[in-house]
Formats: structure tokens, C-alpha cells, sequence
């Protein structure tokens, strides 16, 4: 049975400082330029909607961070533990932050993306996010260098 339809197997809580360690250990997991923990800590100190995703026994399966701008959100951060990946937590996730969002009286979520980050892509895609625009040199890259940001939106 997969992990999304076991609400019993579950656990979706608002993120708090004691969650920081296991988020900054997955983060660093799955991302090739993390967040550190001072973004996390400095995210939650500045009242961003922010939520994990555990499962009975208490092990991260991923989070997100959410800011509401006037009638947008902005998706800051979303992520899946790397050995969990394919089993729909990422749209478990989304949809999350869809109800986040509409609850907030948002219109829209935003996000940036690698184009790099072709898993991450089709997730968002299929859901139902759309490009919107680039961001030129938005990312670090290896060696010093840039990657853009593919902007998306989630209309409500």
C-alpha cells in the first residue's frame, strides 16, 4: 500500500525549531546547493507557513515552506527524502500546499525550478503548475557558475 493512501502512516505538522536538524539533513540529501539551517530557522522566525511530513515512527519523509504575498504564495522550498521519491509524497506535498495557499485567500502559488531538475519539473507539471518566466543566473551552480530559474504558477 502506498504511503499516501495510509493516513494512519502519516504525520503532517507545522515545522518547528526541533525539526531544523532533520530537514537540514534531508535538504542537504537531495539538493546540490541546500538551504542552510540559518534559512530554515530565519523562514520559521519570519511566521512562513511551514510543515513536515513524518511518518508514524517519526523519520522526515519531506516538508515545505510557504510565504503569502498580498493574494500570491510563494512555494520557498519543497522536498521529498531521496529514497522516497516516487511514491507520490511529492504530490501528498503539493496538494498541501494548494489547501495552504487557498486557505490563506491566495489566487496563486509561484515557484522556482532548475531546468536542470527534471524530476522536480514533470512533479510540478503534471500537477499543474505552468512557466511563466525565467530567472537569469537565479541559482549557483559548479565551478562558480549560474543556472536559471524556471518560474511556474499554480493557479488556484
Amino acid at each position: 500500500m502506498s504511503a499516501v493512501r495510509d493516513d494512519d502512516y502519516l504525520r503532517y505538522a507545522p515545522m518547528v525549531m526541533a525539526d531544523i536538524d532533520d530537514v537540514f539533513e534531508l535538504e542537504k540529501q537531495v539538493y546540490p546547493h541546500p538551504w542552510t539551517r540559518g534559512n530554515f530557522a530565519d523562514s520559521l522566525g519570519s511566521g512562513y507557513n511551514a510543515w513536515v511530513l513524518r511518518d508514524r515512527d517519526g523519520a522526515l519523509l519531506g516538508y515545505y515552506l510557504l510565504m503569502a504575498v498580498v493574494d500570491e504564495a510563494h512555494l520557498l522550498n519543497v522536498a521529498v527524502a531521496a529514497g522516497r521519491q516516487g511514491e507520490g509524497l511529492g504530490r501528498y506535498l503539493l496538494d498541501k500546499v494548494a489547501a495552504c495557499a487557498r486557505g490563506l485567500s491566495m489566487d496563486s502559488i509561484l515557484l522556482e525550478v532548475r531546468p536542470s531538475n527534471l524530476r522536480a519539473l514533470a512533479v510540478y507539471e503534471k500537477y499543474g503548475y505552468a512557466e511563466i518566466g525565467r530567472r537569469r543566473g537565479y541559482y549557483p551552480a559548479h565551478d562558480g557558475k549560474r543556472e536559471d530559474a524556471i518560474v511556474m504558477r499554480f493557479v488556484l
